[in-house]
């Protein structure tokens, strides 16, 4: 079973920029369904966004226009483009495939402040 790792996590400020890598241990080129999800204090995982590798994307409501999902299947690598982050995108952030395995990851903090 592929192992996926999160990183890129951090700090940012309202109206900035971060992307979040989802390295896996192996091709994702035959993954077809990939995704991002986030979990903030207090509240339930919720969808973020996921990735075919034919290239399908789907983007939840909350983030659509702020976030990109995109896949390099040469690097192995998913990656989560945020743009103008907003306090409410606070939470940790996991990848997994679709529907996802149930070993998540530790996911990577994301920190949204001024």
């Amino acid at each position: 079973q592929v192992q996926l790792v999160e990183s890129g996590g951090g700090l940012v400020q309202p109206g900035g920029s971060l992307r979040l890598s989802c390295e896996a241990s192996e091709s994702i080129a035959w993954i077809h369904f990939m995704g991002w999800w986030r979990q903030a204090p207090g509240k339930q995982r919720e969808f973020v966004a996921s990735a075919a590798n034919g290239g399908l994307t789907d983007v939840a409501d909350s983030v659509k226009g702020r976030f990109t999902i995109s896949r390099d299947h040469t690097k192995n690598i998913m990656y989560l483009q945020m743009n103008s982050p907003m306090p409410e995108d606070t939470a940790v952030y996991y990848c997994n495939t679709v529907p996802p395995s149930p070993n998540w990851g530790q996911g990577t903090q994301v920190t949204v402040s001024s």
